[in-house]
């Protein structure tokens, strides 16, 4: 146990050192800000000790990339593989962590507020000028961190988008990113990560397509953490 926190210490420190080179690389070149995002991610591949085990392959006309969330690694994990220029929906409180907040600002992530009753209106807004730069958006339609065991209800924002903007969506579950990076016990273990593509979705195609995304998607989990 005494290791495995000493891991999470190092991992943490690193995070800050590296995280700040990308900062200021992004800062002095705005038109490779994707390039030093995925190169970062790959490299904490080989900083942190996991390997990542790809099921399914990313549909190339998705738009909105829908995942649960269980750890700082997902956000990691994604921006290491999928092969397009993600624009991820984050709280507005992790963009005003002085300095460190500008990995969000800078490559122009989609910033939400949650307590501003008008927050929905900006997230239609900016996820339509982020589609139309040829991003992808991804969302954790879960809102926070679960315990990688059993997804939360599903927040209203992904729905909305999805529905508002007529956006083909890709499910994603991912599987042990806490058991790898775990901040709220603060430890931290090798490992492999696996990543599962499940089939794209066309929202228009069927009104209850959201709560049957958390049934699929919740059986998937299921399944793999009993396999492991």
């Amino acid at each position: 146990m005494l290791f495995d926190k000493l891991r999470a210490v190092w991992v943490f420190v690193e995070f800050f050192i590296t995280v700040t080179i990308v900062i200021f690389l992004m800062k002095f070149d705005n038109k490779r800000h994707w390039l030093y995002r995925k190169k970062w991610a790959n490299l904490q591949k080989k900083l942190i000790g996991f390997h990542m085990e790809v099921i399914g392959k990313p549909d190339p006309d998705a738009q909105l990339v829908l995942m649960n969330h269980q750890s700082l690694l997902d956000i990691i994990v994604m921006d290491a593989h999928y092969p397009k220029n993600l624009s991820w929906v984050a709280k507005k409180e992790i963009a005003e962590i002085p300095f460190i907040g500008q990995i969000l600002t800078l490559p122009k992530m989609i910033i939400v507020d949650r307590e501003d009753k008008k927050s929905l209106l900006k997230l239609l807004k900016d996820a339509k000028a982020r589609l139309d730069e040829g991003r992808v958006i991804a969302m954790f339609p879960e809102g926070t961190r679960g315990n990688g065991k059993k997804l939360l209800p599903f927040k209203m924002g992904a729905r909305f988008l999805a529905s508002k903007l007529n956006l083909k969506v890709q499910p994603v579950v991912i599987i042990n990113t806490r058991n790898i990076l775990d901040s709220i016990n603060f430890t931290a273990h090798s490992g492999t990560v696996k990543i599962i593509y499940l089939d794209p979705i066309d929202p228009a195609s069927d009104k209850k397509w959201y709560e049957k995304l958390h049934e699929d998607m919740q059986k998937v989990l299921e399944r793999e953490t009993k396999q492991s």
